[in-house]
């Protein structure tokens, strides 16, 4: 059923040019549905009298406008009424949901999950919350495992999937939000506790509490109405929000790119003072912080959202395009982290030391074929199409001999690998950083050597000459391979990106000559 409620600007997709193979952000500071709508070029990064950016925050907070956070008058909405299709709702899920329900606790799904289904996406995973105590429901759920302890909540294990169970007993105990939020004078006992729990969330649009069983939506803060207007705004003023939980701000470009959604003016100016703070995360934590961003089907608008708001230099200091990878992977169907550290150092040795169109072909077909360089070469040199125009590709203006090919293929596979190397390096990423003074200065480095060693394993059958595992054979992308990381299926897609960016498709979707999985 449609959503009941004019939803303008939903579905708008980001303009962009490409120039650049793999879109130098440096050089493209371009518009999009997700930028602010305000020129927010009065934002202050930290400066090096203000080492500490929580503190300047902090200082700062009474500037902001409290009229950006006011907060309308709560509702109950039919599920039917906002276009909520419960089959889109995942078996594991259900199946939490209905054995939580049969013990007699009542049950909600709640977060992003529910304001997903109310803009007919796929969620990326469900959280459940239920009035059951977190040792209850481990007894109804044998394969299941409380962890956390300032924050706990329960693992269960259904059909290979993870859903995670908070109990109202345990999240009643956060605290914080009454300060800046007042509790409405109409609440029953009920409302009041599903009113708490969704108070102590980090932005309005993930407040939304859903009933499965009585289908009401509970809307407590304006989420329906922010979404309406496609707009990310923090619960609490955004200064203080960041300043609490500096995840909160790649959370916020998470959920900005991947929806096309603007920031509120408070959430633009916080972000930008507070940029430098995300170095305090742990590494891991950023690590799948930008796993959502590249892997899930928003690499593109993440990238240029963390650059506008002067976090690609801190994050990211190798800058890339990641479009066509976003073709082929969802918030339902992800890659492996390894797909997309691959796609930023095989850019890197490109912008390095540009290459003929036929070796970038070779390369990407050698890479597929698990490293059966002479077949590649002869694949490559048999391309009739005509290739994209990108500062990286330079063609030669003679036709090289075979040997001469495959000794440039097999350099650039070196180079690649070096890449990867320096990725995990933080002096080089240090020294790297001193090319742009504007920039806050970073030596992050959060790619694990075990991660980086898979990253290479995908490029080694070139470096080495020889043939590695059977390669790929159908152009069907298994999803549940990729997101494993499953080395045939990384280099699969891998190379069909590459080579569908320097030799794009026809209007039909076929190539004039070739195509990567040619054997």
């Amino acid at each position: 059923m449609a959503m009941a409620f004019s939803a303008p600007g939903l579905a708008r997709r980001i303009p962009y040019t490409r120039s650049p193979l793999l879109f130098c952000i440096r050089k493209a500071r371009l518009q999009s549905s997700v930028a602010i709508r305000f020129a927010a070029e009065s934002g202050i990064l930290c400066k090096e009298e203000d080492k500490d950016c929580i503190s300047f925050a902090l200082r700062r907070k009474e500037e902001i406008e409290r009229t950006d956070s006011s907060i309308p008058q709560w509702k109950t909405l039919s599920s039917e009424d906002v276009g909520i299709d419960t089959s889109m709702i995942s078996k594991p899920t259900r199946l939490v949901l209905n054995g939580l329900r049969k013990q007699g606790y009542e049950v909600y799904l709640v977060g992003g999950c529910v304001r997903d289904l109310v803009l007919r996406r796929i969620p990326k995973d469900f959280d459940i919350i239920t009035s059951a105590q977190l040792k209850e429901v481990r007894k109804i759920f044998t394969r299941s495992l409380i962890v956390g302890k300032r924050f706990p909540i329960c693992h269960v294990y259904v059909l290979n999937t993870i859903i995670e169970v908070s109990s109202f007993s345990t999240s009643g105990s956060r605290n914080g939000f009454n300060n800046y939020i007042t509790k409405p004078s109409n609440l029953n006992e009920p409302d009041y506790i599903r009113w708490k729990n969704c108070s102590q969330r980090d932005f309005t649009i993930n407040s939304l509490m859903y009933d499965p069983y009585k289908k009401i939506v509970y809307d407590y803060l304006g989420a329906m109405e922010d979404i309406r207007k496609s707009k990310v705004r923090t619960i609490k003023p955004a200064n203080l929000s960041f300043t609490e939980d500096c995840a909160r701000i790649l959370r916020a470009v998470r959920i900005a790119a991947r929806l096309g959604f603007c920031f509120t003016r408070d959430i633009a100016l916080s972000i930008k003072e507070l940029s430098c703070s995300v170095l305090k995360l742990d590494k891991g934590r950023i690590l799948m912080e930008m796993n959502y961003m590249l892997a899930f089907g928003s690499a593109e608008a993440s990238l240029r959202l963390l650059w506008r708001f002067g976090l690609l230099e801190i994050l990211l200091p190798i800058q890339i395009l990641l479009s066509n990878l976003d073709k082929f992977v969802a918030p339902n169907r992800p890659c492996h982290s390894s797909l997309w550290i691959a796609l930023l150092a095989f850019h890197k040795a490109l912008v390095d030391q540009p290459q003929d169109p036929v070796v970038v072909a070779a390369f990407s077909l050698a890479v597929h074929s698990g490293g059966s360089l002479y077949e590649a070469i002869e694949i490559a040199q048999n391309i009739s199409q005509p290739h994209a125009s990108f500062h990286e590709i330079v063609e030669s203006n003679h036709k090289e001999s075979d040997y001469s090919l495959l000794e440039q293929v097999v350099d650039l596979a070196v180079s690649v690998d070096a890449v990867i190397c320096k990725m995990t390096n933080k002096q080089y990423v240090s020294q790297a950083m001193i090319k742009y003074p504007q920039a806050p200065w970073s030596d992050l480095v959060f790619i694990p050597q075990a991660l980086s060693m898979r990253v290479r394993a995908i490029f080694g059958c070139v470096r080495s000459n020889e043939r590695g595992p059977i390669p790929k054979r159908s152009r069907t992308i298994n999803h549940d391979s990729l997101a494993m990381g499953i080395l045939p299926e990384v280099r699969h897609v891998f190379a069909r990106i590459v080579f569908d960016t320097v030799f794009p498709r026809k209007q039909n979707g076929q190539f004039n000559n070739v195509e990567p999985t040619k054997r």
